[in-house]
């Protein structure tokens, strides 16, 4: 029985002392691993650690950036969502204030609104487009939309007074459009797509102060009766409106016209006509064609003189040629009766008819004095 050992060691072999069963002591050879000291192990392990920790630590950053950029895109998309339902929940909203608005009148669906803020009109909008006129003042818009060409039933568009900087080319999709009202915006240009409007028979566009020309396509309107282009930056009757087989009405006073062209007879079916406050210095012969002119204001520019020629547009009603630097002081005869009186137009017809009796008479005293002045001469020789 054994009951003792102890070891040498080699190499890899170890010798093992033991004690046989009779109690002799004898020696056994085995193969045993080998135990390294602690330094020795302490380095070999430190080597693959290190590495591992690097391969550890590059993963760990990948999946935490994946990790973000997870987040990253269900936070974008949640605010999508919400926005999307805020957007949702606005139309909804502005759809209903926008019915709200709506009234029938004459037989025709209007949108009403004034003195409010809606500087941009709402795409929800487009769930009205029966609507057959819009009446839309002092709101503060600032852009007509795009989505204007898809109201087909669309009779008037009234954006009077407003802060509307140009006329999109899609208003040129409403054909059954009769009256385009945009005074008092700041309206620079008007597109040549207008001119597809081919009902339209009214168009004012007073007080933008910029527009100085119009497209010559706009002679297409041959609905075109009545047009206002006051207080805007025109230097002449634009062309365009020469042209115009309808034209009744027209206003472009307070402009900057130094002169009316020689054409200006082709508007022969024009019977208004608005000049006060611009620069005109003299008037064409060709004004007396106009054998539909009824009323003519001239007043506050810089006309001298009036054409003789103008006695004979016995149509005219009413002219007014007040502050005007005329070369002759004309004085009208005293009225038999107060109301006539007040009736009269100090610068009117009867003006115009005496202003032009005194130039004539005038010019054949001058006449008469020519030949008088050669025989005197004659004489003296």
């Amino acid at each position: 029985m054994s009951c003792g050992k102890s070891v040498n060691t080699s190499n890899d072999l170890a010798l093992v002392w033991d004690y046989n069963d009779d109690g002799n002591q004898c020696a056994i050879q085995k193969q045993i691993p080998m135990v390294e000291p602690e330094c020795v192990r302490t380095m070999t392990e430190t080597a693959p650690c290190i590495g591992s920790f690097s391969a550890v630590k590059t993963l760990w950053e990948v999946r935490i950036q994946k990790i973000n950029e997870e987040l990253r895109k269900e936070k974008e998309f949640r605010q999508r969502a919400v926005g999307r339902l805020t957007l949702v929940r606005e139309e909804r909203v502005s759809l209903a204030k926008l019915k709200e608005k709506v009234i029938t009148e004459d037989g025709r669906v209007i949108l009403r609104i004034e003195q409010e803020e809606w500087k941009m009109l709402p795409s929800c909008l487009l769930k009205l487009n029966h609507l057959q006129e819009w009446q839309l003042h002092r709101i503060s818009l600032v852009k007509i939309p795009e989505f204007i060409g898809r109201f087909q039933n669309l009779i008037v568009l009234d954006l009077s007074r407003n802060a509307i900087e140009k006329l999109p080319k899609e208003i040129g999709q409403l054909p059954n459009l009769q009256e385009l009202l945009l005074s008092y915006n700041k309206i620079k240009s008007v597109p040549k797509e207008l001119s597809n409007c081919i009902s339209l028979g009214r168009l004012e566009l007073a007080v933008n102060r910029d527009i100085c020309d119009l497209p010559p396509q706009l002679s297409d309107l041959k609905k075109l009766y009545h047009v206002d282009l006051s207080m805007n930056q025109f230097t002449t009757i634009p062309s365009a409106l020469l042209n115009m087989p309808s034209l009744e009405w027209l206003d472009i006073g307070s402009n900057k016209l130094q002169q009316l062209p020689d054409t200006i007879d082709r508007m022969e079916n024009l019977h208004t006509l608005w000049l006060q406050r611009n620069e005109i210095t003299h008037l064409p012969e060709t004004i007396s064609n106009m054998k539909n002119l009824n009323t003519l204001v001239l007043s506050n520019n810089k006309l001298r003189d009036i054409p003789a020629c103008m006695q004979q547009m016995t149509n005219l009603r009413f002219v007014n040629f007040r502050d005007n630097p005329l070369e002759l002081q004309v004085t009208l005869p005293p009225c038999e009766n107060t109301e006539e009186e007040e009736e009269r137009e100090l610068f009117g017809i009867q003006f115009m008819h005496m202003y032009i009796q005194e130039s004539l008479s005038r010019a054949e005293n001058l006449d008469n004095c020519i030949p008088v002045a050669s025989d005197t001469i004659n004489d003296n020789e």
